[in-house]
């Protein structure tokens, strides 16, 4: 695949990112994230569930920022996204995958209703739909992530495919 092929199918993922849809990302869009998964698992902001998604959304948001925001306005637009973030982890897809963890770690303890540490397909699906991914994406995704069909999905396998889909277009 070539540099521009890959640069224009990692930038359709930037929306994912843009959850207000002004064009940039920013603070406010990993807190929008964090509010929507909060209303729908019932869960509040107050809580202890709900302070660590917003800590670790905000710990997103800083590593983001710091690998892609490079005029330092505390917004990454579309060209910073696939210039900075993206390239520069495009062979260290595990770089990616550190700066999302917290994040995902707080998401997956939210949707995870028996605390066994891992979820179900449904509950990921439900986790990706308040997000605003299309019900058929997230539908086939979350079944995408049970691999081995025992109808739970664990923290590694989840954070390796959000970093995988943020930075390998295949």
């Amino acid at each position: 695949m070539d540099s521009a092929e890959y640069e224009r199918k990692i930038a359709a993922r930037f929306a994912t990112f843009d959850q207000d849809g002004n064009k940039y990302i920013s603070r406010e869009d990993f807190s929008t994230a964090a509010a929507a998964l909060c209303k729908e698992f019932g869960v509040t902001a107050r809580s202890e569930k709900g302070q660590a998604l917003y800590s670790g959304a905000e710990a997103f948001w800083q590593g983001m920022a710091g690998i892609a925001d490079r005029d330092g306005d505390q917004r990454i637009t579309q060209g910073e996204f696939v210039g900075g973030a993206v390239k520069r982890l495009r062979d260290n897809s595990q770089r990616f995958a550190e700066i999302a963890r917290p994040f995902l770690h707080a998401a997956l303890a939210i949707a995870d209703s028996d605390g066994d540490g891992a979820v179900a397909p449904g509950e990921v699906e439900r986790a990706l739909k308040a997000l605003g991914v299309p019900e058929d994406v997230a539908a086939e995704s979350a079944t995408g992530l049970d691999a081995d069909g025992d109808g739970k999905i664990a923290e590694q396998e989840i954070v390796t495919a959000f970093a995988e889909y943020f930075t390998v277009p295949e």
